[in-house]
């Protein structure tokens, strides 16, 4: 099993996703992610589980995408518990995920919404 540099910090998340997707890693985004996690992605729909996850982002990353790095909200925590977000470039809606911090005091997502538009 690969051993991944883990979020130290809620927002190395952003920086580590962005960083492995670029790479085509999509077992490497997975591990950014509890093995409950829950990400809304497909659109209107949600994707479960730390597996199911890297199976997506094995299809997304198979056609190559570019992530650029995008400058993170205010972070706000709560004991164990964040909320992190980024805006997206073009200013439509916004990207948040909830993390928390595990025993080792990494933090990984376990509620992710990769963007909602706002009316």
């Amino acid at each position: 099993m690969t051993e991944y540099e883990r979020a130290m910090r809620p927002e190395d998340i952003t920086r580590l996703f962005v960083e492995r997707s670029n790479a085509g890693d999509a077992a490497g985004v997975a591990a950014l992610y509890e093995q409950d996690a829950v990400i809304a992605y497909p659109p209107g729909t949600t994707t479960v589980g730390r597996d199911a996850i890297r199976e997506l982002w094995a299809k997304v990353l198979a056609g190559n995408p570019r992530f650029e790095p995008e400058p993170p909200l205010p972070t706000l925590i709560s004991g164990d518990l964040a909320l992190t977000a980024t805006p997206p470039k073009d200013g439509a809606g916004a990207r948040a995920q909830v993390v928390r911090r595990q025993a080792d005091g990494s933090w990984l997502r376990v509620l992710d919404q990769p963007e909602f538009v706002t009316p």
